[in-house]
């Protein structure tokens, strides 16, 4: 059936329905004469994406039969969709079977064409034909298995939906470049306006049947174009220009993409360099969940990875001077080319996220880290301990000296880092704000550093709640997740008898055996991170990769062991990525514009290939 107003052929509609239901897998075994009846008496109709089928709880007047575009299963409380069910497929079929009300809600989740067995015409069937209901019966074991067992499959094809802000924005110019980019995970269709918004939702389910992953190019006005690529969309991509003043987008348009539960992304096109400062204001006029900075085809080559759940998170822990070594695992990844998409992490793990966020080199790390913390002690800035032992106003310096005013939605990474709320005993993720503001709270070490207080709030460092955030990493979903766990598990011991009650000269001293007595320091940053030291045993197991590198000749506090730490820590990672050979490798993309291939925008621009452009598999180099 057509997007527009067609002329009814009920002898037609009858043939078609028939089809339907003959390709339909789980009527099968289902005899023709039942199949003929079932064609005749079959209501046909169309449901556009975001229009709800029936609801969780209301009775069942029947089956349905999608024939065309896609529809979403909702459990009741849930947000996100059970299953997606496609043409071809059956809903409906199990409270018919039992006489019971519907246990989910059905939401189109594309335009979508339906065929509705009533009630009474089931009833009848079954009446005559017992492989009908033998057949029902089957489809609802089979997907009560499955869903027990895991083994649903999604829509084939990921739908993305490019709406650029204004007319000045080079849209075209981005969708060819993402096109360019998905190339190299699969068979990718390019579909912009012309013809396109003529075409029935046989036309478009075929398009995502037959490829990988779809680009719709919209308008930027709210035109019928437009609305049409929302509803068709599994992302909806907001593109911008980053200098621009920001508008809002229609509210019209965005509505529609909430009532089909497609989520929101936005992002920054900055052209030929970095325009820090201006991502804010973007945001505040965005309901996207996500934003992306794109500058460069290694930007764009990210954003892709990330869009399509092939990318790789990278999480820190915290662990005092330990935390060195994250360096080296940064390095050694680079050098084995695993790409580094999203960055995050606790206490001094955050610290270094930052600084691979920020897109500091290995040079750059360990000049900034050797001046801020081995050239200088960080906590010697002592106090009366009203609240801590220092005034914590050292690395307030420090961290102002090395990142600036920065804000962290102006990290060119996605980034996150972790702190503890003392107020409700809960961890805080820092996503927006101050990034100086939220690396002091996630390095706050309880009783050695003073707490950030921040409304209500009284924030202390990460590590006290969770020191390995690996599970805050994996609800954005990058795809990989590699942890890097510095913590300490060895016990925590005393290098003197407690009971004998020593001289204050003697812990103050070394013993005999040269080993230096256990201090305030140590026993406070072990009480601050013993808790999460705790919970990081259940976060190391939802880690796809898990990196420990052996530290436990290190202390906490002992900042001198700066390259050594980099150099276990670099050793560990080459080591254990060397014996991964399966891991995903991606060449690192030319530090260059966004130049998406010219004959490409070009055709768009001319329309020359009408409504769509087809690119097959392009292998990664």
């Amino acid at each position: 059936m057509s997007l527009e107003e067609e002329p009814s052929n009920p002898m037609l509609e009858v043939r078609l329905a028939l089809d339907c239901l003959r390709a339909c897998a789980a009527l099968a075994d289902i005899d023709a004469e039942s199949l003929e009846r079932l064609a005749a008496a079959a209501v046909q109709f169309s449901l556009p994406a975001g229009n709800t089928l029936f609801e969780s709880g209301t009775l069942s007047d029947g089956i349905y039969l999608v024939t065309a575009g896609r529809i979403g299963v909702r459990l009741p409380g849930a947000t996100g969709w059970a299953a997606q069910l496609r043409g071809g497929e059956l809903v409906g079929e199990l409270s018919w079977l039992m006489n019971a009300p519907h246990s989910a809600q059905l939401v189109a989740v594309r335009d979508s064409e339906l065929l509705w067995l009533s009630k009474s015409l089931l009833d009848d069937i079954a009446a005559r034909s017992p492989r009908f209901a033998l057949a029902i019966a089957r489809l609802c074991a089979q997907r009560l298995y499955r869903s027990t067992h895991g083994t649903s499959t999604g829509p084939r094809a990921r739908v993305f939906a490019i709406l650029p802000n204004s007319p000045g924005v080079d849209a075209v110019s981005f969708a060819s470049a993402l096109v360019t980019e998905l190339r190299r995970a699969g068979r990718v269709e390019l579909v912009w306006d012309v013809r396109a918004s003529s075409h029935t939702v046989g036309w478009f389910n075929n398009i995502e049947e037959t490829n990988d992953y779809v680009v719709y190019l919209a308008d930027a006005a709210a035109s019928g174009w437009t609305r049409q690529c929302i509803r068709q969309a599994d992302l909806l991509l907001l593109a911008a220009n980053v200098r621009d003043t920001p508008q809002p987008w229609p509210e019209a348009m965005l509505s529609i993409a909430a009532k089909a539960s497609s989520p929101v992304e936005l992002v920054l096109l900055h052209g030929d360099a970095f325009a820090s400062g201006r991502t804010t204001r973007w945001l505040d006029e965005t309901p996207a969940r996500a934003h992306h900075h794109v500058v460069d085809t290694a930007d764009l080559a990210r954003v892709t990875r990330l869009i399509t759940h092939r990318g790789v998170g990278l999480v820190l822990s915290g662990g005092g001077a330990r935390g060195f070594a994250h360096v080296g695992v940064i390095q050694a990844l680079r050098e084995a080319r695993v790409p580094i998409d999203y960055v995050g992490g606790a206490s001094i793990g955050s610290i270094m996220a930052a600084g691979a966020g920020l897109g500091w080199d290995d040079a750059q790390m360990r000049l900034r880290f050797r001046r801020s913390f081995v050239e200088t002690n960080p906590v010697n800035d002592y106090t009366f301990p009203f609240v801590a032992l220092t005034r914590g106003r050292k690395v307030a310096r420090l961290l102002r000296r090395e990142f600036g005013d920065t804000l962290i939605e102006d990290i060119r990474l996605p980034y996150f880092c972790v702190s503890a709320n003392l107020s409700t005993g809960l961890a805080v993720e820092h996503r927006r704000g101050s990034l100086l503001e939220a690396l002091r709270a996630s390095v706050a070490i309880p009783g050695v550093m003073p707490p950030v207080l921040s409304g209500d709030a009284v924030l202390v460092d990460g590590a006290a709640i969770n020191n390995l955030p690996i599970d805050i990493m994996k609800s954005h979903a990058p795809g990989i997740v590699i942890g890097s766990d510095v913590g300490v598990d060895r016990p925590f011991t005393a290098d003197y008898d407690a009971a004998e009650q020593p001289p204050l000269w003697r812990m103050l001293s070394r013993s005999a055996t040269g080993k230096r007595p256990i201090n305030i320091f140590q026993i406070l940053m072990r009480a601050g991170t013993v808790g999460g030291e705790a919970a990081a045993l259940a976060q190391r197991e939802l880690a796809d990769l898990l990196l420990r590198p052996p530290l436990d000749d290190i202390d906490l506090l002992n900042w001198q062991a700066f390259e050594r730490a980099i150099r276990v820590g670099y050793e560990h990672t080459a080591r254990i990525l060397d014996a991964l050979p399966d891991l995903p490798r991606h060449a690192p993309a030319d530090p260059f514009p966004v130049r998406a291939p010219s004959s490409l925008v070009a055709a768009v621009r001319r329309r020359e290939f009408g409504a769509t452009v087809v690119l097959p598999r392009r292998e990664a180099e």
